[in-house]
């Protein structure tokens, strides 16, 4: 990875630092070489600091570090895409961001769609998707059904950790059947969507 440093007087590149499970953008810091170095050798985020004039780590202070998972440099070498793993709020306000967003994983479903995809063209062995896909359409169908009613039964009850339980099997089958007829959540929400604009 080659980073031009020496494109900007004071030798500080910016560093934008993502979350790299929800892939909200948190935070914008700068870095010099050292300060990278740093990040790579410790596996915690760290800065060059114009106000301090030093190399800062985030959450030296706080405990609330941004735990190194990935870097990538941008095609003019002169800007850092930092993905990490939050330890706590970004922002020094307590807010999870410097934008004062809410940082929330939004994009897990189409990654299971993905993931179901994957093992359903290029099966893992003792993957269970890959197992019921080869079963057919009836079986996933009937699979559907079965955890439709099994949702509910929980609906009926006051145990909300069995209704989620069974919310999710629901959820993860009728992913699975979408995708054997050809189809996913996006085929979906287009339908809802559509209906929303008529009413």
């Amino acid at each position: 990875m080659q980073v031009n440093f020496s494109k900007y007087p004071d030798q500080l590149v910016p560093a934008i630092v993502q979350d790299a499970q929800t892939k909200m953008v948190l935070m914008l810091g700068f870095m010099n070489e050292e300060a990278l170095k740093q990040t790579e050798e410790s596996g915690k985020v760290t800065f060059f600091s114009r106000s301090k004039g030093r190399l800062w780590t985030k959450g030296e202070e706080s405990g609330n570090f941004l735990m190194l998972k990935n870097i990538a440099v941008d095609c003019d070498n002169d800007t850092l895409l930092i993905k990490a793993e939050p330890v706590g709020p970004v922002c020094h306000t307590g807010a999870d961001t410097c934008w004062n967003e809410e940082n929330q994983e939004t994009d897990f479903l189409p990654y299971l769609e993905k993931v179901i995809a994957e093992r359903r063209v290029l099966p893992v062995e003792e993957s269970y998707i890959a197992k019921l896909f080869s079963r057919g359409i009836n079986k996933l169908a009937q699979k559907v059904g079965e955890e439709a009613v099994e949702v509910v039964i929980e609906a009926k009850d006051n145990n909300d950790h069995l209704f989620l339980e069974e919310s999710a099997d629901l959820l993860f089958h009728y992913l699975m059947l979408l995708q054997a007829k050809g189809f996913t959540l996006k085929d979906v929400t287009g339908v809802l969507r559509e209906r929303h604009v008529k009413k």
